[in-house]
């Protein structure tokens, strides 16, 4: 039987003057987790999809919680309506307790930042660091170049097949949080380690 995933951290885009669609989904992904019960973990953004996500969840009374490094603790970017912000001296710290607080993760559109944060959370899946689910949101196939990025890193003998396992992927929000619900971590996780 499935467990419900309780706190899930989301990596998001933060840029302004995106498509609606986009705006819209991560709205909708914060209402759905609100409704679920679940709690955001993310980085205390107001701008682009993370502002969008935390009001959505806000918006239906959720709750959301903010970790935000001192360099980027400006009022042009921090949401302070939120249930609770941590404050970090920097980034990677900031990250660490992001992967800390949250039972998955799940990577909406975005930039450098937001393929930095689920990048680095698949490579401490892979160096066995935490076994959560990692989904990409892959809005109108906003991930489809990265996604077959890695199918070819695989077809190429650069990553291992079995790690293609540590993420799932959809376009619907309830769909991926019933994916991650219901995740399993792959076996023989060692191999590359082990060269068996």
């Amino acid at each position: 039987m499935a467990k419900q995933l309780k706190h899930i951290t989301i990596y998001a885009g933060s840029a302004d003057n995106l498509a609606d669609k986009y705006i819209q989904t991560a709205y909708d992904l914060g209402r759905i987790l609100a409704n679920e019960g679940r709690v955001i973990i993310f980085g205390a953004g107001k701008t682009g999809l993370m502002g969008a996500v935390a009001r959505g969840s806000l918006d239906h009374n959720g709750q959301v919680i903010g970790v935000i490094n001192d360099d980027l603790n400006l009022p042009q970017l921090v949401l302070t309506e939120l249930t609770r912000i941590e404050q970090v001296s920097n980034i990677q710290i900031r990250q660490a307790r992001m992967s800390e607080l949250g039972d998955g993760f799940i990577a909406l559109p975005g930039g450098f930042g937001t393929f930095y944060e689920v990048l680095e959370a698949l490579t401490w899946a892979q160096l066995g660091h935490h076994q959560k689910p990692i989904g990409f949101l892959n809005v109108d196939g906003y991930y489809d170049p990265l996604l077959s990025m890695f199918d070819h890193a695989i077809s190429s003998n650069y990553i291992y097949p079995e790690h293609r396992g540590l993420f799932v992927e959809s376009g619907d929000p309830v769909e991926l949080l019933a994916l991650m619900d219901n995740f399993t971590p792959p076996k023989n996780m060692n191999r590359w380690l082990d060269r068996e």
